[in-house]
């Protein structure tokens, strides 16, 4: 199933897209208005989920690498052992990996990770997030559902 490899390209493609054209036409931390609910607003992520580790003194960077790097490993050697029918399986893992490659590609050319989308309700602001993280996260609902479901029969 590594045919699906395709889709991580797709992914890492749009999202590095979107991070130049963020950076290029957005300045850092100023909100620009999309709709009620929606901004766009450029903002420089160090950390990991949630800038989780964010303020850590640098050695973030590499140790989030080094996770996604094998992470990343694991989900290959995963698909290289699916079968044909697991379509949706396949789907979910190259998400997941595409999201991961996207945000390490930034990690080592930059030192942080671009994020641009901004959703919020009032003061309230949900961590801004890029479209790798948007990867990850339909990926990993969808392996949740993939378990959930368990396996099918042949």
């Amino acid at each position: 199933m590594l045919k699906w490899l395709w889709l991580s390209v797709v992914v890492i493609a749009l999202d590095q897209f979107t991070k130049v054209l963020a950076t290029a036409k957005l300045a850092l931390h100023e909100p620009v208005a999309v709709l009620p609910l929606f901004n766009l607003t450029l903002m420089h992520n160090t950390g990991a989920a949630f800038s989780f580790l964010s303020q850590a003194g640098g050695w973030q960077r590499w140790f989030f690498v080094a996770i996604a790097v094998a992470v990343s490993a694991a989900l290959i050697a995963w698909l290289r052992q699916l079968q044909r029918h697991q379509v949706w399986l396949a789907a979910a893992l190259a998400l997941v990996l595409g999201g991961a490659l996207g945000n390490v590609w930034d990690r080592i050319r930059l030192g942080y990770v671009v994020d641009f989308i901004d959703l919020y309700y009032g003061d309230w602001h949900w961590p801004a997030f890029n479209v790798a993280d948007s990867a990850i996260t339909v990926g990993a609902i969808m392996l949740l559902l993939d378990a959930l479901r368990g396996e099918r029969s042949a």
